[in-house]
């Protein structure tokens, strides 16, 4: 009965709230080279402590503004990288990650030729590595590589389920298991759903209001 219980509250969650933050940016992932980066940036910009909304519409407006890779980002000014982030409304800490953004992309150039994948390959599977490798980015803290991870867990697979502590606090909210591969099987099990599910805990430890709308409706 448990387990009946804890699938429809699943179900309905990725029904509700399954939305990766990727897509919330208008980023269709793909294992290429510039969704990753932008997915890197996202990640940045949903660290500090801001709204996750302010952070998205941040995201898509350096992307809509043409820095959509390292190199794009290192030839833009520091003032176009402030002027994308207040179009944002990133405001109050515009300037800062103004400079955090172009030492990042310098540091994604100079060490892994601008493309992420080559960190993927460094890591070798090794969720802990690629954790420590992530946070060597200026502006990418442990919640920094956390978002990224849960995000690129559907194109990178070897590091699925990325259940990290937030999304165990959402599981814990909705009274779910608090096992990575028992909510990773409750989904379904693969990846790509796997993601969703991340993102729809981390909504629901961020928010009480949407916990208890999947509570209601499940």
């Amino acid at each position: 009965m448990a387990r009946n219980r804890e699938a429809a509250t699943v179900r309905t969650l990725l029904e509700r709230h399954g939305t990766t933050y990727a897509e919330e940016a208008d980023i269709t992932l793909r294992d290429t080279p510039s969704p990753l980066y932008r997915l890197l940036v996202l990640s940045t910009l949903l660290s500090a402590p801001i709204t996750s909304g302010v952070a998205i519409a941040a995201a898509a407006a350096i992307s809509h503004a043409g820095m959509t890779g390292p190199r794009r980002m290192c030839d833009a000014t520091w003032q176009q990288r402030v002027d994308a982030l207040v179009e944002g409304h990133y405001r109050r800490y515009d300037e800062s990650t103004a400079t955090t953004l172009g030492n990042a992309a310098r540091l994604l150039l100079d060490e892994y030729h601008g493309d992420l994948r080559r960190l993927r390959h460094r890591a070798d599977g090794n969720t802990s590595e690629a954790r420590a490798l992530l946070t060597d980015f200026p502006g990418i803290g442990p919640v920094g590589a956390d978002i990224f991870l849960r995000e690129v867990q559907g194109v990178w697979p070897e590091f699925s389920p990325y259940l990290d502590r937030k999304t165990l606090d959402g599981a814990a909210r909705l009274d779910l298991p608090r096992s990575p591969s028992h909510l990773a099987d409750l989904a379904g099990g693969d990846p790509e759903t796997t993601v969703r599910l991340a993102a729809a805990l981390v909504r629901s430890a961020l928010s009480k209001e949407i916990a208890e709308d999947v509570r209601t409706a499940a």
